[in-house]
């Protein structure tokens, strides 16, 4: 999640990606950073791919921030609000 390129960039994990990108898109929650840049997912019926998601995401924080705009270039070049997509 971001509000812009150079500006902040917020990472996470949800069981619910459309209900936290709204969230965040109508200010549900102060102070967060509003377009979804970029996602992944990780899915299955065991608590495997939850801790996978949680163990990428706490490595990520530690990322330099040149590393993560690198990640969201290569998928998204122009730093698209993707909330529209989540349906399709």
């Amino acid at each position: 999640m971001t509000n812009r390129p150079n500006d902040i960039l917020d990472t996470g994990v949800t069981s619910d990606i459309g209900r936290r990108a709204y969230e965040h898109r109508e200010s549900l929650v102060k102070d967060l950073p509003s377009a979804m840049v970029s996602s992944a997912s990780c899915t299955g019926s065991s608590t495997k791919p939850l801790r996978a998601a949680i163990l990428r995401e706490s490595n990520m924080r530690h990322w330099p921030r040149a590393w993560k705009a690198q990640l969201i270039v290569n998928s998204n070049p122009g730093w698209l609000d993707l909330f529209e997509t989540l349906n399709q």
